[in-house]
């Protein structure tokens, strides 16, 4: 959602969301294929407007668990574009490398969505401007946000779904995190760090809230995420509207009670649904694709 766009919307006033489960063993298990139905089925609003996709880029990873997998970004590169988007481009901020280049050479995105100089900014770099955040939560004042973002249409956020050694997980809405440049905050952005996780987690995107989140959980990362953990197995892709509703579906596959992730019980105030009977699953069902990961002692107090 553009900022212009971007409303808060207490629970009494919102309407049931929907999200969708697609079971993929693999990914050479035809992405492509599944994502576009899913799609077509959510029918997201893209038409003639520009998409931004925000991958999940943390550091180059040789094992391919860390970072959102190019087979997923490709296939939703081509569906919003088969579904009338009038551009679509990539863009992240990785939060630990400085070296942008080094994580696409090591990914090898431009094999799956062309010359990276059409279609991918790097935010960590991109001209910003100042704003003021629509919800207060954290000690930051005002954010300095990428001006690709501020002029993006239709904002897609699309993580790794992984534990997190300080906030239990991250999805869809700690993944915005990456659009923070750290050309302004530094590396590892610790400055969203020293003003609260869970509320910088709300502020930004009480700010930028995603149109639509899609998340790689074909494999995961369980135990000490989200760079220090183990691969996670869990065969699916979880995608929808309300990304407060597909975090909480995820939680709830990952084997969590999603009122326990502290950012995800704040942001259902105001951002979107997390109660089971207030979000409709299409596809398969969570008890069917639920597989618990491995939690850090820290955060065994979220499992179910």
């Amino acid at each position: 959602m553009s900022y212009s766009n971007t409303r808060l919307v207490p629970p009494f006033h919102r309407s049931p969301s929907s999200v969708a489960i697609r079971a993929v063993a693999s990914y050479e298990a035809g992405v492509e294929a599944v994502l576009w139905e899913t799609l077509q089925e959510l029918g997201p609003p893209v038409r003639d407007k520009s998409v931004l996709l925000k991958p999940n880029f943390v550091e180059p990873d040789v094992e391919g668990t860390i970072n959102t997998h190019p087979v997923v970004i490709r296939a939703a590169r081509e569906a919003f574009l088969r579904l009338g988007a009038k551009t679509v481009i990539v863009a992240e901020g990785p939060g630990h490398e400085r070296d942008t280049e080094a994580i696409l050479e090591v990914l090898r995105l431009s094999d799956y969505v062309g010359p990276l100089d059409r279609s991918f900014v790097d935010l960590n770099t991109d001209e910003v401007s100042q704003v003021s955040p629509r919800t207060h939560a954290s000690k930051l004042k005002s954010l300095c946000l990428p001006k690709t973002v501020l002029a993006a249409d239709f904002v897609v956020s699309m993580p790794k779904m992984k534990t997190h050694h300080w906030v239990g997980v991250t999805l869809a809405l700690k993944n915005m995190f990456g659009i923070i440049p750290g050309n302004c905050y530094g590396w590892p952005k610790n400055v969203l760090h020293w003003a609260g996780l869970s509320q910088s987690i709300l502020d930004i995107n009480s700010t930028i809230r995603p149109d639509f989140a899609i998340v790689d959980g074909i494999v995961g990362m369980e135990g000490n995420g989200p760079i220090q953990g183990a691969p996670k197995a869990c065969g699916v892709l979880v995608a929808g509207s309300d990304p407060v509703s597909v975090d909480a579906t995820c939680a709830r596959i990952m084997g969590l009670r999603p009122e326990r992730i502290d950012y995800l019980r704040r942001a259902s105030l105001l951002l979107g649904n997390i109660e089971e009977a207030r979000i409709e699953q299409l596809g398969e069902t969570i008890g069917a694709t639920c597989k618990p990961f491995e939690m850090v002692p820290a955060f065994q107090e979220l499992r179910a």
